[in-house]
């Protein structure tokens, strides 16, 4: 049955229903009903709360947690995600599963607490040091940041990989309708690699440094194998009214949702657009978008962020130059004008210039 629930705390009862009895996190807005859910709710289950003196505390809480072979979540936004991406990266290096969520507000620095989409490049290009990679899942309603969260921490366990939950405030702090799944049944895998105690079994060992000539390289080489099957195995994306569509505009979050209702209305008014939803940004969908740059039909793509452009450069590589990829974007918080969008969308239909 549904009911009426916050973003934030969709997220946070998700990750207890997938089996998460460990939290590490330091507040920050727009995120903090995460963890005040969570400071009220692992108590209450058996888990286990740790309000950390700093960001950088909970990343390696996080690591510790993810190393005995526990279901484990940090949640954060924008300045204290930044915080925390030298441990990321020694838990993607590691090898290690667990879940991050980033409810992205305005920057650079500490910005503002609007909802905002600033993050993309530090979260798919790899905001800490090294050739790692997360994957990036990117829920636009309440309704997926309860099934993301619960996919994320099975996607983690089975890839040995961190999986980070991408979105924007706007949809942490939102209330919608939503359904949590009934007589939900974790998925757990084999972790026989994990740190609980040597006693009758050889030991294991987590590591992230190497010290001889091939080691570190020998490692890079797994993490690599690993990226190259999640790529075949894990992409997401919704599309909306692109089977005939001349100009398909392409979003994630909160601005996707605003191409929805401006698709409807455009349609209404017998313009072929069309919507294309990114819901994972690692890996990222490009094969699927260089089908539709193929298609006669298609006359080009309009590239909507709530930022000054940064998922519209994975999209330019997809669609090569088959089809122009106009942008248009809002930063600090602001949304997206649905006027300007709709203008950009008919000047194109038109066959106007490319928009930046």
């Amino acid at each position: 049955m549904k009911e009426l629930i916050k973003g934030n705390e969709a997220l946070a009862e998700s990750a207890i229903i997938a089996g998460c009895r460990h939290y590490f996190g330091y507040p920050i807005t727009p995120q903090n009903e995460i963890t005040a859910y969570m400071a009220k709710r692992m108590p209450e289950v058996g888990g286990v709360f740790v309000q950390a003196e700093s960001e950088v505390a909970a990343i390696n809480m996080v690591f510790g947690a993810a190393a005995a072979g526990v279901r484990v979540i940090t949640t954060t936004s924008s300045p204290g995600f930044s915080l925390m991406q030298e441990g990321v990266s020694y838990i993607a290096a590691a090898h290690l599963p667990c879940v991050l969520a980033n409810v992205m507000r305005g920057g650079p620095g500490l910005g503002n607490i609007a909802g905002s989409q600033g993050d993309y490049f530090q979260a798919v290009k790899g905001g800490g040091h090294g050739d790692y990679r997360l994957i990036v899942l990117m829920p636009a309603y309440v309704q997926e940041m309860i099934d993301f969260t619960i996919l994320a921490f099975d996607l983690a366990d089975k890839y040995l990989i961190p999986v980070l939950i991408l979105t924007d405030g706007i949809v942490g702090q939102m209330v919608e309708p939503a359904e949590f799944p009934k007589d939900y049944k974790p998925n757990f895998y084999d972790k026989s690699w994990a740190l609980t105690g040597a006693k009758g079994r050889p030991r294991n060992i987590v590591r992230t440094l190497w010290l001889d000539d091939y080691g570190v390289e020998n490692n890079n080489i797994k993490l690599q194998q690993k990226y190259a099957r999640i790529k075949a195995e894990v992409v997401m994306y919704d599309e909306f009214m692109t089977e005939d569509a001349e100009v398909i505009f392409v979003a994630y979050g909160t601005p996707a949702r605003i191409c929805k209702s401006i698709t409807k209305k455009l349609r209404d008014q017998g313009y072929k657009v069309g919507t294309f939803r990114l819901q994972s940004a690692f890996p990222f969908p490009e094969y699927r978008l260089m089908e539709l740059a193929l298609e006669k039909h298609v006359k080009g793509f309009l590239v909507v962020e709530m930022s000054a452009g940064q998922m519209v450069e994975d999209v330019r590589l997809s669609v090569k130059d088959y089809k122009p990829v106009n942008f248009y974007g809002r930063m600090g918080g602001v949304l997206p004008e649905e006027n300007k969008i709709i203008e950009y969308a008919l000047d194109m239909l038109k066959g106007g210039v490319e928009i930046h």
